[in-house]
């Protein structure tokens, strides 16, 4: 009987006895050795670590080539940032030559701030497409100028974009180092005064921008007082000197400051204080006050 393969095949089975009826006893020592080359050699080890640790090989392998590949790119970077940078300006200037470069741009709103420095801050460079400006990028950076509180930036097409700001509200100037800046509310600067604000009170020293609103509402409730007044100064940032355009210096306490006004008040409504041939009125002390005359000039210093 016969043995059939897979195929169907039948096998044919090989007796013991027959096997060993031709066999013949050999000594193992007379049996030739092979000789295994170098690359058999090399192979065999080969393929042995593979099976004892093939899982240990492919995974130091994997990261080595994520290594290999993250140095190359790191090399290639500043090839790759060019090429993008070309293709992103070929591009921009296809846009522009197909009649959707940037024309006209209208800027509307700004007081203080310059026209140059919201187009600066707009970014626009001249091979700029509508397509490929960044409305938002260009919002964001001409609302970090002083003077804007707030704004908006509008594209149409097919090349025109438009600039609406609102600025800050200006309360005062402030002088410092030879320099008049125009304050808002918070005592920050917004932009210089070039004359156009010479209607809003004037302070100057060190730490005056802060506490300017403050003192501009104090005086605000006692209107007889701002009659010839040009200057608010802060002293030692502690208190505040009203200097009027005759000369006159009138000192207020650090305390007590809208109790002291309307005692001035008081005292120009009763006296006419303010208009008598005085250089300064001290009122620092509470329920008193001192004045010291203007000096003649024919009065000897000595």
């Amino acid at each position: 009987a016969g043995l059939l393969d897979g195929g169907g095949r039948e096998l044919q089975q090989v007796r013991s006895e027959a096997f060993l009826a031709g066999a013949r006893p050999v000594d193992p020592r007379a049996l030739p050795v092979p000789v295994r080359t170098h690359r058999q050699r090399v192979a065999n080890r080969l393929n042995r670590a593979l099976v004892l640790h093939g899982k240990a090989i492919r995974r130091g392998v994997m990261v080595a080539v994520l290594v290999a590949a993250g140095f190359g790119l790191y090399q290639a970077r500043e090839p790759i940032g060019g090429l993008v940078s070309t293709l992103g300006g070929i591009a921009q200037g296809e846009f522009a030559e197909a009649g959707l470069a940037i024309g006209e741009i209208s800027i509307s709103g700004q007081a203080l701030t310059s026209e140059q420095a919201i187009f600066d801050a707009l970014g626009i460079q001249p091979n700029t497409s509508t397509l490929g400006f960044d409305v938002e990028a260009a919002r964001r950076r001409i609302a970090e100028l002083p003077a804007i509180d707030t704004v908006s930036v509008r594209k149409t097409f097919p090349g025109d974009v438009a600039v609406v700001v609102t600025e800050k509200v200006p309360v005062a100037r402030w002088r410092v180092d030879g320099v008049t800046f125009v304050i808002d509310a918070r005592g920050e600067q917004i932009g210089e005064d070039r004359g156009a604000y010479g209607d809003l009170p004037l302070v100057i020293g060190d730490g005056a921008a802060d506490d300017a609103l403050v003192m501009i509402r104090a005086l605000d409730t006692v209107p007889g007082l701002a009659e010839g007044l040009v200057a608010l100064s802060r002293i030692a940032d502690r208190r505040w000197d009203l200097i009027y355009d005759t000369g006159l210096r009138v000192q207020l306490p650090e305390h007590g400051v809208a109790q002291a006004l309307r005692r001035l008040a008081g005292y120009q409504s009763d006296y006419r204080l303010l208009d008598r041939d005085v250089s300064i009125i001290d009122l620092r002390v509470d329920n008193l006050v001192a004045v010291r005359p203007t000096p003649s000039e024919d009065t000897d210093p000595t």
